[in-house]
């Protein structure tokens, strides 16, 4: 963890006010003074602000539906931020483990725990993601076996990685990945003639949807160790 991340889930202060201390000089990590806010601590190190030991506080674990026009961002920008939705203290310390677009609702889990939303995000740990999608065209027979096979997206080397398609409707399918390249979803439907009309998500790895639209909770024991 960054050392002013640290600070910020150990004290009430802000990043910009942690990156103050720590630019004074008043952070000292094991015995050694560290005047630079990105550097790497554990949680087991000895970090002490104006002499007094810090200990940072548990980690918090959350779901929620993301409605329609909001941003997966800590501040708002053009679209209002999720975090309106989200009645929490420090919610600056929060970060996204997957993030959706404007237009895309459904599943979004929200952390202070970096350690565990690498097992979310990073690709090679092949946590899958299932999107329920709405078509513009019915879908063509062959998709399913091109997306097990992986496509070629525009601007990309490689092909995506094998993905699963079930067919709900013709208009209607469920898409399971284990990526999450930019605007992925949308790209692979185009890269196979169709374009997406409407984006949920439903799913992350054993987690599944189960609130209402612009609800929130927090996750349980068995859905945290689930990662």
């Amino acid at each position: 963890m960054r050392l002013d991340r640290f600070i910020c889930k150990s004290t009430k202060l802000t990043r910009a006010e942690a990156t103050q201390e720590i630019n004074a000089g008043n952070v000292v990590v094991n015995d050694n003074v560290i005047e630079c806010g990105t550097t790497q601590v554990h949680e087991n190190n000895t970090i002490t602000l104006h002499g007094e030991k810090l200990i940072p506080r548990s980690s918090r674990y959350i779901m929620m539906h993301k409605p329609l026009d909001t941003i997966c961002s800590n501040v708002d920008e053009v679209y209002p931020s999720l975090f309106n939705y989200i009645d929490i203290e420090n919610a600056s310390e929060m970060h996204i483990a997957g993030r959706l677009d404007a237009d895309t609702t459904g599943l979004v889990l929200v952390t202070d725990d970096g350690r565990w939303s690498y097992n979310i995000i990073t690709p090679n740990k092949k946590c899958e993601k299932v999107y329920r999608v709405g078509l513009r065209d019915p879908i063509a027979d062959d998709v399913a076996f091109k997306f097990q096979n992986g496509v070629q997206l525009q601007g990309e080397k490689q092909l995506t990685s094998p993905a699963k398609l079930t067919v709900i409707h013709p208009k209607e399918v469920l898409l399971t990945i284990t990526e999450g390249k930019y605007h992925q979803v949308k790209r692979m439907f185009s890269a196979v003639g169709n374009r997406v009309a409407s984006l949920h998500r439903e799913k992350i790895g054993d987690i599944n949807l189960d609130i209402g639209l612009g609800e929130w909770r927090y996750l349980t024991t068995d859905e945290i160790k689930s990662f």
